[in-house]
């Protein structure tokens, strides 16, 4: 069976704390975990169209956007990725309004443990996709803001102190040991008090979130792959964690590959 069109991020849900997969392919979304341990094919079709506009563009921008639309969209900017620099209130939002909707709502501060302890952040409503999007094999929120701007001053001040990113081949090798995130919780806490009382964050008592993936063999070594070296990928799917399809020949990133014109045959 074949499906073609244009791909975008897997959207992903939890069952039964099985992380759930599934791939948005022209209008059809395909249930990925259902193909583990399935050879599979993927075909680029030589085509990339931009999410926002549609139109043809040799090169993907900001996972998925032609070059204009990427300058033009708010989400796009570099604030998305560095939310302590948001300049909504200065007026100078690329979209104030698409701005209003998405950073001035509920956000989450939270530890996870992917290839070792981190902090990171997202709206409350992203969650727990946000932490299966990284792979995150735990996860615990520790702090609820009204806004993108307060999470990320709170996720700089934190950073003095844990790391904010992944080590992404660690994490697709499982090799993550475990780590106590209520203990680390309340070691780093005290650390950044004033603060969190200044922008008036509160804080959360949650349990820790226990996250499982759709894995039969992990890789002992990351080979990448990508459709501009290789547009013809064939091999059988061995799991699936964060974001990425892990093959028997390498693993492919679906989210880098957003907007890209692909024939998935199984």
């Amino acid at each position: 069976m074949l499906l073609s069109g244009l791909i975008g991020k897997m959207h992903t849900h939890l069952s039964m704390g099985l992380a759930q997969y599934q791939l948005p392919i022209g209008a059809k979304l395909l249930m990925m975990n259902d193909l583990i341990g399935q050879t599979i094919r993927l075909d680029f079709n030589g085509q990339i169209k931009c999410a926002s506009c549609g139109t043809l563009t040799k090169k993907s921008y900001s996972q998925g956007y032609c070059y204009p639309c990427s300058q033009r969209l708010a989400r796009c900017d570099l604030c998305i990725m560095r939310p302590e620099t948001c300049h909504h209130h200065l007026g100078t939002c690329r979209e104030p309004q698409w701005g209003t909707d998405n950073c001035f709502t509920q956000h989450v501060i939270y530890l996870a443990n992917t290839s070792g302890s981190k902090v990171g952040i997202t709206r409350k409503i992203n969650t727990p996709s946000r932490w299966i999007d990284q792979g995150a094999v735990s996860t615990l929120p520790i702090l609820e803001v009204d806004s993108r701007l307060k999470s990320g001053q709170v996720e700089v001040a934190l950073k003095n102190f844990i790391n904010d990113k992944t080590n992404w081949r660690k994490m697709l090798k499982n090799e993550v040991s475990p780590i106590d995130l209520v203990e680390t919780r309340d070691k780093l806490l005290p650390k950044i008090q004033t603060l969190v009382s200044q922008i008036g964050a509160t804080t959360l008592q949650n349990e820790v979130l226990e996250i499982k993936y759709p894995v039969v063999e992990y890789p002992s070594k990351i080979s990448s792959l990508s459709f501009e070296k290789t547009p013809s990928i064939t091999g059988v799917l061995q799991g699936i964690k964060a974001q990425y399809l892990i093959l028997d020949c390498g693993v492919l990133n679906i989210r880098k590959f957003s907007a890209y014109d692909i024939t998935l045959t199984y």
